[in-house]
């Protein structure tokens, strides 16, 4: 990924709201993991891991006997990742600055996995491929990735999907794709993978963070937005100002995007695309 395509703010602000969304996620991705059989020994490969909370995870299910190498373009988060690490005690994980179409990212992984990556890529085949030649013969790529037009918001609201419409925008004028969660099993055939399948997931709720989300967000893409030409900074402090509002509402229902989930076998020749 060329660090002009993410649209999100990144740095230390942007690790807080990773933190934030990751917290929503886990329960999900963990179940995932499960679904797919991660277990004790194997070697794995999370693909714009950001701050690690993915990757923590991935390595202690793996345990001592497994390894789990992140990797990310985002150099500030990569080193409280470290921290993070080191203080969590988990000695077999390891994290580098890498795109995905960023030389080459290793061999020999048993998993190759990536969360909300291939939706800001202008070629997400391509990077798919470079995840594909990571894997040993027989090992699984799997990915998370959203279907942003799926939200939902109960009563409406036209501060919540001007913020869609503004996300799903600014993503598309970057070459990315907002709604590529559909597109993920297609994209898995297309890289050659067997026995392909997904799952659907999307966290809502009537309080907290899955509410909190969307404001902060909506924060996160200001500059972007911006910089687009697509909005005016006062629509946009209008838009933060009444998801807040919304957010604190106890009335309303909001959600976060439909999330695709979707995994594949690399083949066991070693031949796919």
């Amino acid at each position: 990924m060329q660090a002009t395509s993410y649209i999100i703010r990144g740095g230390f602000e942007g690790r807080e709201r990773q933190r934030l969304l990751s917290r929503l996620m886990r329960p999900t991705t963990l179940g995932l993991f499960e679904r797919i059989g991660l277990r004790t020994g194997l070697v794995c490969l999370d693909v714009g891991c950001g701050g690690g909370d993915v990757t923590f995870d991935l390595a202690r299910i793996v345990g001592a006997a497994g390894r789990v190498l992140g990797i990310d373009i985002d150099e500030t988060v990569l080193e409280l990742a470290r921290g993070e690490a080191a203080a969590l005690r988990l000695g077999n994980v390891e994290f580098r600055k890498s795109g995905i179409m960023d030389g080459d990212i290793g061999s020999g992984f048993d998993i190759v996995y990536a969360r909300f990556l291939l939706t800001h890529l202008n070629d997400p085949l391509g990077a798919l491929v470079k995840m594909g030649r990571a894997l040993k013969p027989g090992g699984l790529v799997v990915v998370e990735d959203i279907d942003f037009t799926g939200h939902f918001c109960h009563p409406k609201s036209t501060a919540f999907w001007r913020f869609v419409e503004l996300y799903s925008q600014t993503v598309r004028r970057r070459g990315g794709d907002p709604n590529i969660g559909p597109r993920l099993p297609r994209l898995l055939i297309d890289l050659g993978c067997e026995g392909v399948q997904i799952n659907v997931v999307q966290p809502a709720g009537i309080e907290g963070e899955v509410k909190l989300i969307h404001p902060i967000t909506m924060e996160s893409i200001t500059n972007a937005v911006l910089a687009s030409g697509l909005s005016t900074q006062k629509e946009v402090e209008d838009i933060i100002t009444e998801l807040y509002k919304l957010a604190r509402d106890s009335r309303t229902v909001m959600s976060l995007p439909r999330v695709v989930q979707a995994w594949g076998c690399w083949p066991a020749s070693g031949s796919g695309r």
